[in-house]
């Protein structure tokens, strides 16, 4: 029996599993950049308004943290590598992480590969059937990116360096995914170890593009690389066979990691727990935030940095837009009407939400996942009550997103503040606007609690496509003009702006508060109707 051996049938399995899951995500990423071409000659119809842009936005680093350098934005090619470049890559870093560690990590977890390792599978078939996924459905968004965006009317040379740098990025998080799972013994901390990894890049890309002085700083990151690959501009298409080397080293490595340790270990041994269980473990309560607190502070920790990164370049967002009434109006839509800071910071609080609504999606399909894995039958066959157990997981999906909001919106506020002069009122400010977040995060919270309840098996897929309609319509919508019936769909939407010279009404917030007891309530009660398993 070779290494490989029953690599195929692996792949086949991952692909039956994730027919759903891996067509949103390709759909996703590949279908935006060409689908918003057409947008730049509604935004910038005049040279002169195209000239605006290109001075203002091409020499402030404050912009350059948030999308990288702009090289040329006076073409729609080259503004649309700009705009959706450093968004893109960061994406598909986090798709080919979740992928790789889904398909190995994951699967040893729940002891699966472990059985499937008794029939005639080598041993590194796991790990090749992931990456092989995860790597080919990068190449195929990257060739999609391509081709929708030559398809409308933009230069292939240039469409095709950057589907390929962003293909690049996919395979080097692919690669670095397949390092970590041979690291630790458990999926969470593999992800956790990945995505501080794609943290750190997007730090050092932001460093980079934004210090002048040192842009070199830009060329460590693969979150950098789409950017740099200069497409519509330059067309360095040799960014790829970059991209494509590193992540050849990685993969090597993680193959040579493979026999160091025993199936079900890491090579960072676990330690042991103590002999006895703490009173707290003794309850429901106790054992979801035992489950639940590593991801609660996790996500804490990254939105606070998130908070200060975007607060601090609040000021600098004027540059973005340049003359262009147009993008001033997209920008009132989504912010309001009392300038383009605080329509910014009204768009980055909105973003927080949409992080918000995916955190509350995580910690909701934890129960899933202790369903599946049959822990929660075995918790359930004690005197713990369905209700009571659904609970102690639903309390984190409601009131995790209260801590999210809560520290995003004092970080911002805090930075903004802080350069503006102006801590006391950019402080209580962005924290309210922050918090109204919270009844359309619910909302979201609620669907996933339901589908758990009531249909269990498309639990995972359809919480997390509710969270990319969502987050598309309110993200997307207003820039391609999609009808209002449309993107009232989502359900941020509907959360009042709190600026200066709005007035502020409260009723959305009550109706969508309305909606997600309704939502968790209908979860609860079919949940407990239903088998287990």
């Amino acid at each position: 029996m070779t290494g490989i051996a029953g690599t195929w049938p692996l792949i086949r399995l991952a692909l039956r599993r994730d027919r759903v899951i891996l067509p949103i995500w390709i759909v996703v990423l590949s279908v935006i950049p060409g689908s918003t071409v057409s947008a730049y000659e509604q935004l910038y119809p005049t040279a002169a308004a195209r000239a605006s842009l290109n001075a203002g936005t091409g020499s402030n680093p404050s912009v350059a943290v948030l999308y990288g350098p702009a090289f040329d934005l006076s073409t729609p090619g080259g503004w649309s590598a700009w705009r959706y470049g450093s968004f893109l890559a960061l994406f598909i870093g986090l798709f080919a992480i979740f992928t790789v560690t889904r398909h190995t990590r994951a699967e040893e977890d729940s002891g699966r590969l472990e059985l499937l390792g008794s029939a005639v599978v080598g041993r590194y078939a796991a790990l090749t059937a992931g990456m092989v996924i995860a790597g080919a459905s990068s190449l195929l968004i990257g060739v999609l990116i391509a081709a929708g965006m030559a398809g409308a009317g933009l230069p292939a040379a240039g469409a095709f360096t950057l589907g390929l740098a962003i293909a690049g990025t996919g395979l080097v998080f692919t690669a670095i995914a397949g390092v970590t799972a041979q690291l630790t013994e458990y999926s969470r901390s593999a992800n956790g170890i990945a995505t501080t990894i794609l943290g750190a890049a997007f730090l050092l890309r932001a460093l980079g593009d934004s210090t002048p002085s040192a842009s070199w700083v830009s060329w460590l990151s693969p979150l950098a690389w789409p950017q740099q690959a200069r497409p519509f501009v330059a067309d360095k298409w040799w960014v790829f066979l970059l991209a494509t080397g590193v992540a050849a080293v990685i993969a090597a490595v993680a193959y040579r990691l493979v026999p160091l340790r025993d199936i079900g270990a890491g090579l960072w041994p676990s330690r042991p727990g103590p002999a006895s269980a703490p009173k707290s473990l003794s309850s429901p309560w106790g054992l979801a935030w035992r489950l639940q607190r590593g991801s609660l502070l996790g996500w804490t920790a990254a939105v606070v940095v998130m908070g200060v990164i975007f607060g601090a370049i609040a000021d600098g967002i004027g540059g973005l837009v340049g003359d262009s009434e147009q993008v001033k109006q997209i920008m009132e839509r989504m912010g309001g009407t009392q300038g383009l800071v605080d329509a910014y910071l009204s768009a980055i609080i909105g973003l927080f939400g949409m992080l918000g609504a995916v955190y509350a999606v995580q910690a909701a399909l934890r129960m899933r996942s202790e369903e599946t894995a049959t822990h929660a039958e075995s918790v359930l066959a004690t005197a713990v009550g369905r209700a009571q157990w659904a609970g102690s997981h639903l309390a984190f999906a409601v009131l995790g997103p209260v801590v999210l909001l809560a520290a995003s919106g004092l970080s911002a506020g805090l930075a903004h503040g802080l350069r503006a002069g102006d801590i006391g009122h950019q402080l209580s400010h962005t924290l309210a606007a922050s918090m109204a977040q919270l009844p359309a995060v619910w909302v979201v919270a609620g669907i996933a609690a339901l589908l758990y309840g009531a249909w269990p098996k498309l639990a995972v897929a359809g919480s997390w496509t509710v969270v990319a309609v969502a987050v598309l319509l309110a993200l997307y919508g207003p820039v391609i003009g999609l009808a209002q019936a449309v993107l009232d769909v989502s359900p941020f939407v509907h959360v009042p702006k709190l600026q200066p010279g709005t007035e502020f009404v409260a009723t959305p917030l009550f109706w969508l508060t309305g909606v997600a007891v309704v939502a968790v309530a209908a979860g609860l009660t079919t949940f407990r109707r239903r088998d287990i398993g």
